[in-house]
């Protein structure tokens, strides 16, 4: 019961202090040299070895193993004498039993060091974070590359330093972790290992680099996610830079819409001092005012605790545009439906109103907020400070959704919606049409259509797409067949969520070498 098929004779069992001590003696046919692999004949001596064994319960269970020396009669070999192993129970230099040090090792893969440890403590086994460790060991890279192997990167310290993930594509599993992403290393890994005839990649130009040089007979495959984004940035961006035609149109609709009598409009001079707004608008100034010291950006975002990207935003962005994207995500509120009856209300009794009516009116329409939110808003009015009514405009990301995703797919309502917007800029609508058009080619693959597509952007569509059509044919090969193979790095970002994954469990206190083992061990 206690070692089923393992040529062992139990001699006795004795319970010490909760653990069990179990004697056993080794019935095995005389082992091999490990030298030479020649069979033993005689028996030069027997000692005996202590074995922490699987727990029995919540019993921890200690063997007591008697085991024979034997004599090598090769006379050529170096080794004089060996000692048997106990196939399933035993193995050289190891303190465990076989399957102890299985359970354990399967305990490191899934948890690291301290994490496993502890585990550990509870289940009753006596072992360290070191010796978990040590059980762990990467196993060897293939001497020939994968035919269709996927190229990605992950951050050790996002902004500073990054590493690349090597996946075949086929099989979804990790082929190998390098520590950079410089092209050299990519290229020097290919070169070593042979054999890629697929790669598949975001728009990174080191992966690119790499493929030319060290395999230039491989596909390049662009990822179409990544294609998808990049037009979906080239769109927000043109929607961005037409948001005053997009909110002239869509007051004006407004305006003929609601009855009388008319809302109260009250439209500044500048963007409203709301919170911010303001912190926006100190933001920048800070940040400006550090960047004529000739700080670096580092030192800026350690000094106003802000994110390397958030100052390299505010560096390369004008303070007009700052402003209307911070007063353009601005929340509505849950009184923004109503704002517009409550103008009219106050502007149709004077002024002479009472908030407590008023809340109960718009209650009966609707309304879930709080008395207070409307008594603010009327005090607004009465000191003639309020915000002007804000036009519904959907946002960039649900405007965009509604572009890339099948026209049979939306509702009526925002089907309409979407032909607002259109309406209000032919830039905005020859931008939309192009990226419905380029969504259809990604989504029925039709990468024989690029090339036109690519010509029409570039004759009449806006700047932005105009770009994003010259990146497309500095790339066309690639894009080419991400638009007509059904590859795609989709199964190296799902291997790079696991790489994060680990390294932000373990990575900040061990090595570059025991991130890339857990990495290829797969459970």
């Amino acid at each position: 019961m206690l070692f089923p098929g393992i040529d062992v004779r139990v001699e006795g069992v004795c319970d010490s202090s909760g653990v069990l001590v179990v004697e056993a003696v080794s019935t095995a046919r005389p082992g091999r040299c490990p030298n030479c692999r020649k069979q033993a004949r005689r028996v030069h001596s027997t000692y005996l070895r202590t074995l922490d064994e699987r727990p029995l319960g919540s019993r921890r269970v200690i063997v007591r193993l008697w085991v024979r020396r034997y004599f090598c009669d090769r006379k050529s070999c170096s080794r004089t004498t060996f000692v048997e192993q106990v196939p399933g129970l035993s193995t050289r230099y190891r303190c465990s039993s076989t399957g102890l040090a299985d359970w354990l090792r399967s305990i490191a893969i899934e948890l690291g060091g301290r994490p496993a440890a502890r585990l550990c403590r509870r289940l009753r086994l006596t072992v360290g974070r070191t010796r978990l460790l040590r059980l762990l060991t990467a196993p060897a890279v293939l001497d020939r590359a994968p035919r269709v192997l996927g190229v990605d990167e992950f951050a050790f310290r996002k902004g500073c330093t990054y590493g690349t993930v090597l996946v075949d594509v086929e099989v979804g599993r990790v082929v190998d972790v390098l520590p950079d992403r410089t092209s050299e290393t990519f290229a020097a890994w290919l070169t070593e290992h042979p054999g890629a005839g697929i790669s598949c990649r975001d728009r990174a130009t080191a992966c690119t680099k790499a493929v030319k040089e060290a395999a230039p007979h491989a596909l390049e495959v662009a990822d179409r996610w990544h294609l998808l984004r990049n037009l979906s940035a080239a769109v927000e961006k043109t929607r961005h830079q037409h948001r005053d035609c997009l909110r002239k149109h869509t007051n004006e609709e407004t305006v003929t819409e609601v009855p009388e009598p008319p809302p109260m409009l009250l439209p500044p001079a500048e963007p409203p001092r709301t919170q911010i707004i303001e912190r926006t608008r100190h933001r920048y100034e800070d940040i400006h005012r550090l960047l004529e010291k000739r700080w670096t950006i580092s030192a800026i975002a350690r000094r106003l605790n802000l994110d390397r990207k958030t100052v390299r935003h505010f560096r390369d962005t004008d303070l007009d545009e700052l402003l209307a994207s911070a007063h353009d995500r601005r929340p509505n509120g849950v009184l923004e439906p109503f704002k517009a009856y409550l103008n009219a209300r106050f502007t149709e009794a004077q002024g002479q109103v009472s908030g407590t009516r008023l809340f109960l009116e718009i209650q009966a329409r609707g309304y879930r907020g709080s008395r207070q939110v409307v008594r603010k808003h009327l005090a607004a009015l009465r000191a003639d400070t309020a915000e002007p009514i804000r036009a519904d405009i959907p946002s960039p990301r649900k405007t965009i959704s509604w572009i890339m995703r099948p026209r049979e797919t939306l509702t009526e309502s925002q089907d309409e919606r979407l032909l607002q917007v259109r309406l209000a800029c032919p830039d905005i609508t020859r931008a939309f049409d192009l990226a419905r058009a380029f969504a259809d080619l990604v989504r029925h693959r039709h990468g024989f259509l690029l090339l036109e597509w690519i010509r029409q952007a570039e004759q009449d569509a806006p700047k932005q797409m105009q770009g994003f059509a010259g990146l497309l044919r500095q790339d066309l090969d690639a894009v080419t067949a991400g638009l007509t193979l059904p590859w795609s790095s989709g199964v190296v970002e799902g291997n790079v969520n696991r790489v994060k994954t680990l390294k932000r469990a373990m990575y900040g206190r061990a090595s570059f070498s025991l991130l890339r083992t857990r990495v290829l061990i797969r459970p």
